[in-house]
């Protein structure tokens, strides 16, 4: 039989309506497997592989020398894959690692008993030793990564500069924050291959994406001279006893770049978080670029240059102090009666009435030109955050009163930077400079990759008026009230400051000192807030001799010579060395140098300096008397080791280390069977294994 026609039609649009869906999926499947592919192999990825971040190594941060402020340690990262943990282990599993790590066992335990997620963070910045404790668990979903810590070798040393990161190694505060960018390194990635229910699979290779390291910043801070200004803040902190801390910045008046910059009370930036809560924003606080006050007799070092660029008064002019002026009906009080004096004189024993009359003779318009000029009012742009524009009154604000108080630095609020940095300008010829604090950026290689160069901001005065004023500063130290800033052998020039808060017996006192006067190598500026020293309240008494501290020690450590003290003879250390005692002591004395004695015995073993180094006449030379003073010890192979098994392994030799990187060891210098003596130091080079 046949088919019909119909039945034909039927078949053939069975044909046709098959073909069509065959024609769909075809279609479909053209979409899912080549148009689409990217996107599902995006979505399918979470499902098939775990994703492990890999912190990226921050940039350090070194001294204008190339010293380390803050630097990376490797610590560990926990995390667990929920559902790697069976449920009738989840709470045993919780309880063990909030012991471990010091956590709550019941945010622990939510953590892990979330199965909608792959990867759960535990605890960031984890020791080796609480690691090791983890291990012996051996608990399956347990994932022990590397991670970063921040780490500041120097402790408290130029906190406020630095500041500090937090948790994730972001920068919080100071140059790791205004820095942030250049400093981050970008993470890294380990891609696990995972089943069809969310576990770790046997088969399969981890891929391992290595992190990026950032940016290494260079500061124009000097470590030495950083350490000169913290240890002179700490005495002044013991003597004055000020209720509202205290501030040291030492700078250099050419180039603007800032030395060193000190804050009391300050913190560590290890533990920036130590202490009250209510407590951590005020040491955490950058007094010297945040914080304003009246700056009193210091700041008649502008108006007195302002007097004199403006040719409104002569050297040898006469005023007469009867220790008060009259303004408007106002009685203005001088510290002290001084009499007839001339202007140089008026400076040296900060006269306020001389500088009511020069701000007269100025008057609104001229006085506030020069100190805008000087930056006053507004923010000098150093990188660093939370900085302070200061207060200057409106002009149209100021009548004869606020013109003749403006005049001697009160009425207006400066920051002890851009105090500093506008009598740098007094000080260099002139020049504004603008403030810095970070000389260039660096890659992992050294090639710089950003520079910062002294940047001049305007010309305020000219050269022959700052070489005017130098010369009455130098006064001022030499004869005025800035005596305590005085150092044998080299021309200081200096001005003093006291001021009264508007709340009785609350003063600040402030001293700010260049030296060489002739030619300023170094400006140093101390700003003691509330001093309570029973005895005085004077910036002559409280901050000058602290100044003066900063000063000697800074100018010998830049090898500034002093004025009519001849420089020692270089002298040449013989080898003595296996010598009896007697002979050697003979040769050392005999090369007119000194020496000290260590150990026991009549032969000398070693000694330090070493022979052929060349030292000034008189420096002392040590002669170790005793063979355990130098002990040799050869160099073991660290190879595979971690920074903190390396570090126990050479400490437990008497050598010391230096860390390059961070991870497992990978290089190191000398080599392993090298011979050192005690003390000596290795380099190691650590790196992440790549898996």
């Amino acid at each position: 039989m046949y088919p019909t026609i119909s039945v034909k039609r039927r078949i053939l649009f069975l044909l046709f309506l098959s073909s069509i869906v065959v024609f769909g999926l075809i279609l479909r499947l053209f979409w899912i497997q080549v148009v689409k592919s990217e996107d599902y192999q995006k979505m399918a990825l979470p499902q098939w592989t775990l994703e492990v971040s890999v912190s990226g190594k921050r940039g350090n941060i070194f001294d204008r020398n190339g010293k380390v402020l803050a630097e990376n340690i490797s610590v560990n990262k926990i995390s667990v894959i929920p559902k790697e943990i069976p449920d009738s282990q989840r709470e045993a599993v919780a309880e063990a690692l909030a012991q471990i790590l010091n956590l709550d066992k019941g945010k622990v335990l939510q953590k892990i008993s979330n199965k909608n997620l792959q990867e759960v963070l535990i605890a960031k910045q984890v020791d080796d030793e609480k690691v090791a404790e983890i291990r012996k668990l051996n608990i399956d979903g347990i994932i022990i990564s590397e991670d970063m810590k921040r780490f500041y070798p120097n402790n408290t040393l130029a906190s406020h500069v630095l500041g500090f990161t937090g948790i994730d190694n972001q920068g919080l505060d100071g140059v790791e924050l205004a820095f942030d960018n250049f400093l981050r390194g970008i993470p890294g990635r380990i891609f696990t291959p995972m089943d069809a229910i969310g576990r770790k699979m046997d088969v399969g290779e981890e891929e391992y994406f290595e992190p990026l390291p950032g940016y290494n910043v260079v500061l124009t801070i000097d470590e030495t001279i950083q350490h000169f200004a913290e240890k002179a803040l700490n005495q002044a902190m013991v003597h004055s006893k000020p209720s509202k801390g205290a501030v040291a910045i030492v700078m250099d008046p050419k180039t603007g770049e800032i030395l060193a910059l000190a804050n009391r009370p300050n913190f560590n930036p290890n533990n920036p978080f130590e202490g009250p809560q209510e407590e951590w924003y005020k040491v955490w606080r950058n007094k010297a670029i945040s914080d304003s006050y009246e700056p009193g007799s210091v700041f008649k070092t502008i108006t007195a240059s302002a007097a004199l660029e403006e040719k409104l008064v002569g050297l040898n002019e006469q005023f007469y102090c009867p220790g008060y002026t009259i303004v408007s009906g106002h009685r203005i009080n001088c510290w002290a009666t001084h009499g007839s004096e001339n202007f140089v004189q008026g400076v040296q024993n900060s006269c306020n009435a001389v500088f009511v009359t020069l701000g007269q003779r100025l008057g609104v318009e001229k006085l506030y030109k020069y100190i805008h000029d000087f930056g006053f009012g507004q923010r000098t742009g150093i990188l660093l955050p939370g900085e302070a524009p200061g207060l200057v009154l409106a002009e149209s604000s100021v009548g004869p009163v606020e013109l003749a108080t403006n005049s001697f630095g009160q009425g207006i609020a400066v920051t002890p930077l851009q105090m500093i940095t506008a009598v740098s300008a007094i000080a260099n010829g002139g020049k504004l400079m603008q403030p810095l604090i970070v000389k260039s950026i660096v890659d992992s290689n050294g090639k710089v990759v950003k520079e910062f160069k002294p940047k001049v901001v305007r010309q305020v005065i000219s050269e022959q008026t700052s070489s005017t004023m130098r010369e009455i500063l130098k006064s001022v130290v030499s004869e005025g009230t800035g005596k305590a800033g005085y150092i044998e052998g080299f021309d200081v020039a200096g001005k003093t400051g006291t001021t009264e808060k508007y709340m009785p017996g609350k003063y600040v006192a402030s001293f700010i000192g260049f030296a060489p006067a002739e030619d300023p190598k170094v400006i140093v500026l101390v700003v003691i807030d509330e001093p309570n020293n029973p005895e005085t309240h004077f910036g002559s008494q409280l901050a000058a001799p602290v100044v003066k501290s900063i000063l000697e020690d800074t100018l010998r450590y830049l090898e500034v010579q002093p004025r009519g003290i001849e420089k020692p003879a270089s002298v040449v250390v013989p080898d003595v060395r296996n010598m009896k005692l007697y002979e050697a002591e003979n040769i050392i004395l005999s090369n007119k140098l000194n020496f000290i004695i260590e150990g026991n015995g009549d032969t000398v073993f070693d000694q330090m300096p070493k022979p052929g180094a060349i030292v000034e006449e008189n420096t002392q030379v040590i002669l170790y008397l005793n063979a355990e003073k130098i002990q040799e010890v050869v160099v073991p192979d660290l190879t595979g080791k971690s920074v903190k098994e390396a570090t126990e392994i050479l400490n437990s030799l008497g050598l010391k280390i230096r860390i390059k990187g961070s991870g497992f060891a990978v290089n190191q210098s000398p080599k392993e069977g090298t011979i050192l003596k005690k003390g000596e130091t290795v380099e190691v080079e650590f790196r992440p294994k790549e898996k």
